[in-house]
């Protein structure tokens, strides 16, 4: 056979293809999650309830009725509803059980149990299933009974406390910091229960706390307090760790970011803004000791660059070989060539809204590579397909739903 008759290989199909989970959860942590399993190509039935969908259908801005944050969420993911809390709603819920490798869900610590859905029946029925648990505090101890939401962690892990401005108040962030990170953490812990499996056979039980996760990526907090009695300060745009580290106002009127971790970047830094002296003082040898005369390094950096233009600082920070980049708001991501480049936010088709755009997959994979299929169904759009698949008979998904399980 000639090089030019040989046949093209076939699609490698997506790395989570032939895994299925059940995504219980709602906001968010729980179903982003499973939204990002999805992403790469684990068939992911969402189940809610008949009359109380995820709230984040009606979270945030809606255009015709239609919620656009569910159309996030809800992608790559088959909608049935089911009442968990009824009997038969129960009976069918252990039946897609069995057959599944995951379950998310984040219910308050013993509600799963009330309803006869603990890790002791779904294990019986499925002793190869991970069972996720997304709550606020965890499965034990003094909190883990109340309700939690990802604001709380993002007070209660030392974020806000070390955020905002060094004479303001502590600062929340305004979109779901504390939920987008455990989400990345529980479907890491997915991921490892399940290869967990492979070895043992077995599965097991997922306990993440959304406290804990965000206090992981504030970095050494714990060590510092432990070793020095140290509890880092609110800084604004400043570090403790470095500096030049702050964001710049152009002659034109544009904000500009820059970083000066490395040290050779930070000596780069004061060539091109002619203060060459301040990298000859001995302070300048360290992060640390910059950090330390964050006042004048602020001034001569700002200076330089607020009789500059945006565009004309970006091009000097570039061929100087510095760190710089612009502020943006929304519409700047949307329009830049890097992201674009990328792909980083995508065109969907929708049958609802027709194209809409959003961010893309987390990562890219060069032989397997994640997709959006779709974007968020409507409430229960697959309700009736799925538990046909279960092998339920159109009069009994009738039965159920005039009982009120469906």
């Amino acid at each position: 056979m000639t090089a030019e008759a040989t046949p093209a290989p076939a699609e490698a199909a997506p790395p989570l293809h032939g895994l299925r989970v059940l995504d219980l959860a709602t906001l968010f942590a729980g179903p982003l999650a499973a939204t990002m399993l999805g992403d790469f190509g684990a068939e992911v039935i969402k189940v809610e309830h008949p009359t109380r969908p995820d709230p984040s259908r009606g979270h945030g801005p809606a255009k015709d009725g239609v919620g656009l944050w569910w159309k996030i969420l809800g992608r790559n993911k088959r909608t049935i509803t089911l009442d968990l809390a009824s009997p038969r709603g129960r009976d069918v819920l252990l039946r897609l059980a069995a057959d599944a490798d995951v379950i998310v869900e984040n219910f308050r610590p013993g509600t799963l149990e009330r309803w006869g859905l603990g890790w002791a029946e779904l294990a019986a029925v499925n002793p190869r299933l991970v069972l996720a648990r997304v709550t606020g505090f965890g499965q034990f101890g003094p909190y883990s009974h109340r309700p939690g939401f990802g604001t709380l962690a993002e007070a209660m892990s030392g974020f806000a406390a070390m955020t905002g401005e060094p004479e303001g108040p502590p600062t929340l962030p305004p979109f779901g910091l504390a939920d987008s990170i455990a989400a990345l953490a529980t479907a890491y812990a997915v991921m490892t229960a399940l290869n967990g499996r492979a070895t043992t056979g077995r599965g097991q039980v997922v306990d993440l706390a959304i406290i804990e996760p965000i206090l992981t990526v504030l970095g050494p907090q714990p060590l510092w307090y432990d070793q020095l009695g140290y509890v880092q300060p609110r800084t604004g745009n400043r570090s403790r760790n470095n500096a030049p580290r702050n964001t710049y106002r152009t002659a034109d009127g544009s904000w500009l970011a820059v970083s000066t971790s490395a040290q050779s970047i930070a000596e780069r830094v004061m060539r091109l803004v002619g203060r060459e002296e301040l990298a000859a003082e001995p302070w300048f040898g360290s992060g640390s000791g910059r950090a330390e005369h964050a006042d004048v390094l602020d001034e001569a950096v700002g200076d330089w660059i607020a009789r500059h233009s945006r565009e004309d600082a970006m091009a000097a920070f570039e061929k100087a070989e510095a760190a710089i980049a612009p502020v943006y708001d929304i519409r700047d991501v949307m329009d830049d060539p890097q992201y674009r480049a990328l792909d980083s936010v995508t065109e969907v088709p929708d049958p609802e809204l027709g194209p809409i755009r959003m961010q893309n997959v987390l990562f890219r994979l060069s032989e397997t590579p994640g997709s959006i299929r779709w974007a968020g169904r409507p409430h229960g759009a697959d309700t009736d397909a799925v538990l046909a698949e279960l092998g339920l008979s159109a009069p009994e998904i009738s039965a159920l739903r005039t009982e009120g399980a469906l």
